[in-house]
């Protein structure tokens, strides 16, 4: 099996071009038979390979051929395939499968049904080229296609011009992260003389002691790259604009696999943090912030993707939280049960538009809870895994990173106080979510069913997200064992207990109205945080304000610079002589013979006079 691995990444780009180029002679069914077969085989191929790999788990090393040669610069086109890798693999093939599949239904009116496709073929593919790398070079090229595929679908329907800005936006905030994680590429070559992944996490450890500059430095860099892709502070504002796109898009790149990419490359070079503990702080501080900041928002979103959106951030944040702390594992296990239930949550909020004439608004649903029963399930069984309820897959992964997180040496107590609130604050906006849509009055009735190809991908990712938290990762070869020592009872017993707490606190203010804050909320500070968390904390006004408005002042002054008048001489005088010769033009066949005739007694003259000043 590990002779065709080549076959995963290869078979949805084959499609991709497929459909690409002659999709004016396929019909649907077969447009949607190469865009999800494609991914769906892979899926199996994957499956079959973890079966190799769980009975015999060594790292498979793969070299095809030597990308390009510059003096000792020799990148290959080669893959690694470890337990880190299967995962991702599993993840983007299996969520990306179930994915397609309901795309094959909720798209299926659309004129551009092959584009799409086309995209999100391309988009498997390479994210599978960066997950199967084994150098840092390949995985950027990966990380770039995944950044284009990602612009290239959140501004699907280009017609209207909020989508085409708000791909413009996410491409250009992630190009801040990928030219930091360019630069560190290039300190890594520098220092240590390649960049193989294995190769040089040895070098580096061999090299560099811990706590010296240059690993901080290279970390810093690494880490901006992972921030700028998984949606982190500071640039995390491209992510709530990217629901322009359709919603299993947002479900497929911007909840399970694209933005978990930074995860993943912090995780695959863990060994160059581990010499930088200020940088794996930073990553923890990062993480937390970002999850606080992200859940106060949801709380005030109304738009129904938007809070699952900032749901998103705030989720990868607990990721980075885990990877900061040292737990790898843990991180690595809460991106896998993240990407089952925030898929569900996101398909099922595209069910719900698909069959609401595509409101959005959730205080204009309401009483959903028996006319889209599957549905309603899917929210209520994603919704108490986002929430970390006991026995979810939400709850085992993310009670590991709490727990392993109050280990922490340093600051841990802190780290893990915040997590804390993170949890109460997910419960409240997540069943929040729950009890508007689907109980109370009803405000917009349904004006069609979900299909199976809609339903069965609900169904399954349901399972997904109750059962996930039982699988064991082969992770043992990858990273060391992580924490140190079981915490105290109590500390576990708290860390089970806030998300129940949260979910009666939300059962209390939205729907037993038990509680009524409508005071607090009224009042100006109410009002005053309520628009502040609403607007993200203001963070693209304070950007708008410091770079986007000094960037444009200074291009509108500098537009007529002096030097430009020299090229306006240029293109005048083209112009001039242009129009000249296109009034010539009579379409008058004497007119063209005589300025022929001319033309060559010209010519002639100027022949015999240089001949005679020759002789």
């Amino acid at each position: 099996m590990t002779d065709y691995i080549w076959l995963i990444p290869i078979l949805p780009l084959i499609s991709s071009i497929t459909l690409m180029l002659g999709s004016a002679y396929f019909a649907r069914s077969m447009v949607a038979s190469l865009g999800v077969g494609s991914v769906g085989v892979s899926a199996v191929l994957t499956g079959l390979l973890a079966y190799q790999f769980l009975h015999v788990p060594e790292p498979i090393h793969l070299v095809y051929w030597t990308w390009m040669k510059v003096g000792q610069f020799d990148p290959r086109i080669a893959f690694y395939f470890d337990g880190l890798t299967l995962v991702m693999m599993s993840v983007i093939t299996g969520v990306g499968f179930l994915i397609h599949l309901f795309s094959s239904e909720f798209m299926e009116h659309d004129v551009s049904y092959a584009r799409y496709f086309a995209y999100l073929n391309m988009f498997v593919a390479a994210m599978l080229i960066l997950v199967l790398a084994d150098n840092l070079l390949l995985m950027y090229l990966g990380w770039e296609g995944v950044g284009t595929c990602s612009y290239l679908l959140v501004g699907f329907w280009y017609q209207h011009s909020a989508n085409g800005q708000a791909a413009r936006k996410a491409f250009i905030v992630t190009r801040i992260g990928d030219t930091a994680m360019a630069i560190g590429l290039l300190v890594l070559f520098t220092e240590l003389g390649t960049l193989n992944i294995q190769e040089m996490v040895a070098a580096a450890q061999t090299k560099w002691q811990t706590g010296d500059f240059i690993p901080l430095l290279v970390c810093i860099l690494l880490l901006a790259g992972a921030a700028g892709k998984s949606a982190q502070l500071p640039l995390h504002t491209w992510l709530p604009d990217a629901m322009a796109g359709p919603t299993p898009v947002s479900a497929l790149i911007h909840a399970a696999t694209m933005v978990t990419a930074g995860v993943y490359l912090i995780a695959r070079t863990h060994g160059l943090f581990l010499l930088s503990p200020d940088a794996m702080t930073l990553v923890a501080i990062v993480g937390l912030l970002t999850s606080l900041m992200a859940a106060f928002t949801a709380l005030a979103q109304y738009d129904i993707k938007r809070i699952l959106a900032y749901s998103t951030i705030s989720q990868i944040g607990y990721m980075f939280l885990a990877l900061g702390v040292g737990a790898w594992s843990a991180g690595v296990f809460h991106l896998m049960t993240h990407a089952f239930f925030k898929a569900l949550l996101f398909l099922g909020s595209g069910a719900i538009i698909h069959c609401l004439h595509h409101e959005h608004d959730i205080f204009k649903m309401g009483g959903l809870r028996t006319r889209m029963p599957v549905t309603f399930w899917s929210f209520m069984i994603g919704s108490a895994a986002l929430a970390a309820l006991p026995m979810t897959s939400g709850f085992f992964s993310k009670d590991l990173i709490l727990l392993q997180a109050y280990q922490q040496a340093s600051i841990g107590p802190l780290l893990w106080i915040g997590g804390l609130l993170g949890a109460l604050l997910t419960a409240i906006y997540s069943f929040r979510l729950v009890f508007i849509v689907f109980f109370g009055d009803t405000n917009t009735i349904p004006d069609k069913e979900i299909g199976w190809r809609m339903g069965v991908p609900l169904v399954l990712l349901c399972a997904l997200s109750l059962i996930g938290g039982y699988f064991s990762l082969p992770l043992e070869r990858v990273f060391s064992v992580d924490g140190n020592e079981d915490p105290v009872h109590w500390v576990e017993l708290v860390s089970i207990s806030i998300p129940i707490v949260g979910v009666v606190l939300a059962y209390l203010l939205f729907l037993g109205r038990q509680l009524d804050l409508g005071f607090l909320i009224e009042s100006a500070l109410g009002q005053s945080l309520k628009q502040f968390w609403y607007s993200g904390w203001r963070v693209d006004r304070l950007y708008a304000l410091t770079l986007v408005n000094p960037y444009c002042w200074v291009a509108s002054t500098t537009r007529n610079e002096p030097v430009d008048n020299f090229y306006h001489l240029i293109m005048r005088t083209n112009q001039s002589l242009n129009a000249g010769l296109s009034r010539m033009q009579t379409g008058r066949m004497r007119g063209y013979i005589v300025s022929m005739v001319l033309g060559l007694i010209g010519f002639l003259g100027l022949s015999l006079l240089f001949a005679v000043g020759a002789i």
